[in-house]
């Protein structure tokens, strides 16, 4: 398996080379240059595998470069039930008739990133080690994906982590997740901004080769395939545990921000998985759903992008849409950069032509969510069936009842434990959400983060002062 460029001027490259590059050269995202097919008759096979066991199959399709038991020894020690709270991983949640939740929110930092990101974490130490190098991370968050690439990386000798988040944008929990970390290799920066600022800056210096190579720069953002490919699993998780044959489908709804873990469910879907169709939830920050609605996208700038009570979805350019953009056009890369041209150019690009495919071919729908509805919904869902869900989820289950159909399970995805948004369950249910015991005291312990402007150089200049 190697992996391509969406913007057509990479060498194809082995896992392990893209793992440690972030962005491709040419500015663009790497992807798999065919994706494997599953059978009928292997996901038969895989119905009493653990999540680890499915973990090793599903990447050992996408990862041909690391030995084998080596892969298995990687997948082990990610999806370790020691590191995950509660009786069982990822388990399927029932909410009410045809709708359960797919729970990934049982890692170390609560919220679904950890599902990727502690493999993340294995398989970069791994490729470090057998390559006896460094790396620098830069990476951008607007909530989750910091505190897990932090937890999954903190302490790890071969690796720096710089992380950006919009400062002020968060939650007061996810804050204290992040800041509150005093390993000498983690580096949270606060940028004045909101979260487009901060994944601007990542792309801008990954995109400078000079600095890229000087400082052997690395992401774990979702532009990262192996964040995706080990997203991947947990859709052939819900599935087997979600069916009884191998003909049966079942629908996902994906609260969605940056558009990663809804690239996974599509790639799932051009494996074979049996998925009808992949609900695409918003918040008031729109863009994606104004483009599976019109076929129109254009993104928004950072002082029309909403701060919401669903904050890690305050989101206008998803970073992953350009992967799913290149299997929209056919992988014709010249087709691809001609739409990227136009939207630095005009800002927007119209596809409206394609809107027939959507569904058709590839199963997308969309809808959205605003702060009322969040309210309402967690309201609702908490008095209906005794489960508290967090505002992402929300947005999910409010979009998901939508797009019900008979006779088909609907799987949403939860994003994260409402402990990490109290004040929205607060208004919502009148009570404050219950935290895990061993994070009741997170918010009295010392936190350590620099804020600065959104510029590129500011931004530079840190971390070659800091590695």
């Amino acid at each position: 398996m190697k992996y391509l460029s969406t913007r057509g001027g990479m060498v194809p490259q082995p896992f392990s080379d893209i793992l440690l590059e972030g962005l491709a050269t040419d500015g663009g995202l790497a992807i798999a240059q065919h994706y494997p097919q599953v059978s009928a008759e292997t996901l038969e096979q895989w119905r009493g595998l653990s999540y680890d066991q499915l973990a090793f199959e599903i990447l050992s399709l996408f990862i041909d470069d690391i030995p084998t038991e080596d892969l298995r020894a990687l997948t082990q020690a990610a999806y370790n039930p020691d590191l995950y709270v509660g009786d069982a991983m990822v388990p399927v949640k029932p909410l009410q008739g045809q709708m359960a939740l797919l729970g990934l929110s049982q890692g170390p930092t609560l919220a679904f990133k950890d599902m990727a990101m502690q493999f993340l974490g294995q398989v970069f130490e791994y490729v470090l080690e057998k390559r006896d190098s460094r790396i620098n991370i830069l990476g951008a968050t607007s909530g989750d994906t910091g505190s897990a690439a932090e937890y999954a990386l903190r302490g790890k000798s071969r690796v720096n982590v710089f992380m950006l988040s919009p400062n002020g944008r968060m939650s007061a929990f996810q804050r204290a997740q992040m800041y509150s970390l005093q390993d000498e290799n983690i580096h949270n920066i606060a940028v004045n901004g909101v979260f487009d600022d901060c994944q601007d800056i990542v792309k801008q210096l990954g995109s400078d080769l000079d600095f890229k190579q000087s400082m052997q720069l690395g992401a774990v953002n979702s532009i990262n395939w192996a964040r995706i490919a080990a997203q991947v699993v947990y859709y052939f998780w819900g599935w087997l545990r979600a069916t009884q044959t191998s003909d049966q489908k079942v629908s996902f709804t994906v609260p969605s921000g940056n558009f990663g873990n809804i690239l996974a469910g599509h790639i799932a879907r051009q494996m074979g998985l049996p998925i009808q169709r992949l609900v695409l939830a918003t918040n008031e920050n729109n863009v994606l759903e104004e483009f599976f609605r019109t076929g129109i996208y254009r993104p928004r700038s950072s002082e029309n992008t909403y701060e919401t009570s669903s904050p890690s979805m305050d989101i206008s350019r998803a970073s992953n849409f350009e992967r799913f953009i290149f299997d929209l056009v056919g992988r014709d890369s010249e087709q691809l950069n001609a739409l990227w041209q136009q939207l630095a150019d005009q800002g927007y690009f119209d596809l409206s032509h394609l809107l027939p495919k959507f569904e058709e071919q590839y199963g997308f729908v969309a809808g959205q969510s605003s702060h009322a509805d969040r309210l309402q919904t967690i309201a609702q869902t908490y008095k209906d069936t005794g489960v508290l869900i967090d505002p992402h989820t929300a947005d999910g289950v409010k979009v998901a009842a939508e797009y019900l159909q008979e006779g088909v399970p609907m799987l949403v995805l939860e994003t994260a434990l409402p402990a990490k948004f109290s004040e929205t369950i607060e208004a919502a249910i009148g009570q404050p959400a219950p935290v895990p015991a061993h994070l009741q005291h997170l918010n009295d312990l010392p936190q350590q983060v620099v804020v600065m402007d959104a510029d590129a150089a500011q931004i530079r200049a840190y971390m070659e002062q800091h590695v």
